[in-house]
Order: C-alpha cells, then sequence, then structure tokens
C-alpha cells in the first residue's frame, strides 16, 4: 500500500523520485534531441531531401507527445510504476529495430512510431510524480528533475557522434537501444503516495443498494479512482473520467494551451536544424556537436537557477510571467539566428537559447499545477504534452520545405521565433486581461459596499429620528395632562 500525507513531504523519498524523473529526461528528451545528429547520416545513406529525412525526428516528438495522455492514464489507473517500465522495453525496441532499417519509411515506423510511444509513457507520469512530492520547493524540484534533459544532450551529443564515426549510425543506434533500457530502473524507483486532496468525495451511486455494504467501506477507505483495484462499473469509470478531466473548462488552462501550440511549434525546429545549419556555414562536424553539448549543459544552468529563482518569495506569484519572459527571449534569439554565419557567432547563440529553453521547460509542469492543482496535475500534464504533438509534427517537415524552396535557412528561422513570440505576447495579454477584469470587479464590489452602507446609515438616521420624535411628542402629552390635571 502506499503511504499516506496530508500533504506533499517537501523531501524524504521525494529526492528519489527527483533522481528517477532526471534519468527519465535523460532517456527519453535528451535522447531525442540528439537524434538530429543522425540526420545527415540519414540523409546521406537514403539519399533523401530536408523534408522527407525531418519527418524522423518529427515523428519522434508527435508520438511522444501525441500519446502522453496514454501515459497519464495508465499511471492514474494501473500504476507509474508499470507504465514508465513499458515504456523502457518499447522505446528500447524501437531503437533497436531502427538500426536494421532499410528505408526511411522503416525509421518512421520503429524510431517514430514506437521510441516515440514508448518514451510518452515514461515522461508524463516522472514528471506528474515529482509534482506529488513537491510544493514548498516545487519549481527547484522541477529545475533538477528537467536538468537531465541539458545534461544528457551535453554528454550525448559528443557521444554520439563519437559512435557513429566508430560503429556507423546503425550501431550508435543499437548502443543508444540498450542505454535506454535504463528507464526501467527508473519506473522502480516511483513509489506512489497518496495525498489528502486524492481521496475524492464518495459519489452517490455508491450509497445505493445495490452495491453491499462490506464493499462500500473498502471504496470509501481508499481513493475511488482506481476501477482496475476496485469496481468495474460503468458508473465508476465515468465518475472518474468526468473528475480528472475537468479542468479543460478552466479559462485559464484554455489560454495556456493555446499559448502551448505556438511554442510548441517555435522550439522543434531549431533542435533538427541547428547541426545541418552550423555544417552549411562552415562549421566543422566536431564544433556542430559541441553546439548542441553547449546548448545542453546551459539548458541545466537554466533548469536549476529559473526553478530556484521562482521558488523565492518575491516571484513566486510571478511565475507565469517569468515563463512567458523565458519563452519570448527564445523567440528572439531565433530571430537573429539567420545573421550568425560563423562558429564564434553560433556559441553565445547555444548559450541564450539554452539557458531560456530550459528556464520555460522547467516552469510548464509549475504553471500547469498553479492552474490545474495538484489533484489532476497528472492528467493536465498529459493533455500540455498532447498539444505539442502537432506542431512538433508539423514544424521540421514545413522548415524542410522552406529550406528545400528558398534555399536558406532564414525563413525557417524566422517563423520560429515569430512562433515563441506570439505565444509569450498572447499569455502576457491573457494575463494583463484577467488583472484589469479583477480590478473592475473589485471596484464596483467597493462601490456597491459604499452605497450600501450610505444607505444603512440613512436608515439608522431615520429610525432615530422617528424614535426621538415620538419621544418628544410622548413627553409633551405627559407635560399637557399634568397641566390639565393641575
Amino acid at each position: 500500500a502506499s503511504p499516506r500525507h496530508v500533504g506533499p513531504p517537501d523531501g524524504g523519498w521525494g529526492w528519489m523520485i527527483v533522481a528517477g524523473c532526471f534519468l527519465v529526461t535523460i532517456c527519453t528528451r535528451a535522447v531525442t534531441r540528439c537524434i538530429s545528429i543522425f540526420f545527415v547520416e540519414f540523409q546521406a545513406y537514403f539519399g533523401q531531401d530536408y523534408a522527407r529525412t525531418a519527418w524522423i525526428h518529427s515523428i519522434v516528438d508527435c508520438a511522444t507527445m501525441l500519446c502522453a495522455p496514454l501515459g497519464s492514464l495508465i499511471s492514474n489507473h494501473v500504476s507509474c510504476q508499470v507504465g514508465i517500465m513499458l515504456g523502457g522495453l518499447l522505446a528500447s525496441a524501437g531503437l533497436i529495430l531502427s538500426s536494421f532499417a532499410t528505408s526511411l519509411e522503416h525509421l518512421y515506423l520503429s524510431l517514430g512510431v514506437l521510441t516515440g510511444l514508448g518514451f510518452a509513457l515514461c515522461y508524463s507520469p516522472a514528471i506528474a510524480m515529482v509534482g506529488k512530492y513537491f510544493n514548498k520547493r516545487k519549481a527547484l524540484a522541477y529545475g533538477i528533475a528537467m536538468s537531465g534533459s541539458g545534461i544528457g544532450t551535453f554528454i550525448l551529443a559528443p557521444v554520439v557522434q563519437l559512435l557513429i564515426e566508430q560503429f556507423s549510425w546503425r550501431g550508435a543506434l543499437l548502443i543508444l537501444g540498450g542505454f535506454v533500457l535504463n528507464l526501467c530502473v527508473c519506473g522502480a524507483l516511483m513509489r506512489p503516495i497518496a495525498l489528502k486532496e486524492d481521496c475524492k468525495t464518495t459519489p452517490e451511486f455508491l450509497e445505493r443498494d445495490y452495491v453491499p455494504e462490506e464493499q462500500k467501506r473498502d471504496l470509501k477507505r481508499v481513493s475511488i479512482c482506481s476501477p482496475l483495484i476496485k469496481v468495474w462499473s460503468h458508473e465508476c469509470l465515468c465518475y472518474c473520467s468526468r473528475k480528472e478531466y475537468d479542468f479543460l473548462l478552466m479559462p485559464g488552462f484554455t489560454i495556456l494551451a493555446v499559448s502551448i501550440l505556438f511554442m510548441a511549434y517555435g522550439c522543434s525546429p531549431l533542435f533538427v536544424y541547428l547541426v545541418p545549419y552550423a555544417l552549411s556555414v562552415g562549421v566543422s562536424h566536431q564544433q556542430a556537436a559541441f553546439l548542441m553539448s553547449i546548448l545542453g549543459v546551459i539548458d541545466i544552468i537554466g533548469n536549476v537557477t529559473f526553478g530556484w529563482l521562482t521558488d523565492r518569495r518575491c516571484l513566486k506569484k510571478h511565475r507565469h510571467f517569468c515563463y512567458l519572459f523565458a519563452v519570448g527571449m527564445d523567440g528572439l534569439c531565433c530571430l537573429f539566428l539567420p545573421v550568425l554565419q560563423n562558429f564564434p557567432l553560433l556559441v553565445p547563440f547555444s548559450f541564450t537559447f539554452g539557458y531560456f529553453d530550459g528556464a520555460y521547460v522547467t516552469l510548464i509542469p509549475v504553471v500547469t499545477a498553479d492552474v490545474v492543482g495538484t489533484s489532476s496535475l497528472s492528467s493536465a500534464l498529459g493533455v500540455v504534452y498532447f498539444l505539442h504533438a502537432i506542431p512538433y509534427l508539423v514544424s521540421p517537415p514545413v522548415a524542410g520545405w522552406l529550406v528545400d524552396t528558398t534555399g536558406s535557412y532564414t525563413a525557417s528561422f524566422l517563423l520560429c521565433g515569430f512562433s515563441m513570440i506570439f505565444s509569450s505576447m498572447l499569455l502576457c495579454f491573457a494575463r494583463l486581461a484577467k488583472k484589469i477584469k479583477r480590478m473592475h470587479l473589485q471596484s464596483l464590489a467597493n462601490d456597491t459596499g459604499t452605497k450600501q452602507h450610505i444607505w444603512t446609515n440613512g436608515a439608522i438616521a431615520y429610525s432615530v429620528t422617528a424614535e426621538l420624535n415620538q419621544k418628544d411628542g410622548e413627553y409633551l402629552a405627559a407635560d399637557t395632562n399634568s397641566y390639565h390635571n393641575r
């Protein structure tokens, strides 16, 4: 049985959960980023253009995000441990099968669909578990956990390049398949925890006569939302589903979701085309891989420092604005990228883009938790990462088509930059509109309260005056009677 806590413990086994999530992000997001290093190898081996080759990376990212709700579903109704272990097996199988590929279509299915599905079963449940164990230090915990993406990119980028040179791209994929099996170890660390807010109010159907009294007591003793080990009834499933996805009707979540669509479109192509772009301007293969390593290690600093800063009292209430600032800065970096034509200029770009990429990636689950609450975080993250799917699928091929059509990367990078800036501005305007509306309603409430106070005072004054007049009349009558008696 999982240990029961009134609130998140903010420590203890929670740090092992952070370590497990750290390893999950290395094996999923870092490996996905390093697939871009295979781009030139795939293009040369299969003799295809930019657009068709870019579909490999797109399908991996799309499958990872598209199937994120499935990972949340398995985590909620079976076990987070089972989901992550199953995902590790699928992802490893996909990479191993990819090493035997004979066509791009083969890679679309094995490296794209199968590996992406495995990553999906691991990623969102692991991130949601961190949110279950931490509250006061949530942003810091997420910063450490999500820094695995940057550390993994920093280490894996040159290693993968070395593996390709030593064993060809087939041998490199085979070795990566064995490495990704470590996801099964990460899954074993994810000990479930039961919080007070997870215990939903018992629904009415449990009070009906057709449910035995002994079964009612068992169901009330534990959380109602685990139908695989409790009552296999249609009503229970409907009740659980409705409760888990109530946040979809929240206006704040809707705005955040739309903003994420544009952000995801802008951030994906850069990780696919940074290495090919660097090679096109005369940078060597080792230097191009080193750019990815720089981006990865600075990503770590962005993860941890932004997580620590936004846990401070002065910034804790402004996490949304920190998030949109980081997204906007990454958009500006993309706008300046086409004028950076050599390695010394691309190095500062990798520093800047990597830092703010780590910053907003850390804040995505934190901002989502602030909007929907901890109890719905797993399902909400599944939806948030699901929203990444279509932009991740479409944006790299669109960027590749623009490169094939125009003969340069300028249009692709400008489109990415404007998309991320629009995402930031949309969320900013929504927050400002919400603040203005709140101030307007507060002003109306204050005005109503003042009028009520004046009316009340007037009523009291009228009542007091009437009472005094009545008493004066009584006194006058008493004096008159006394005078007549005399």
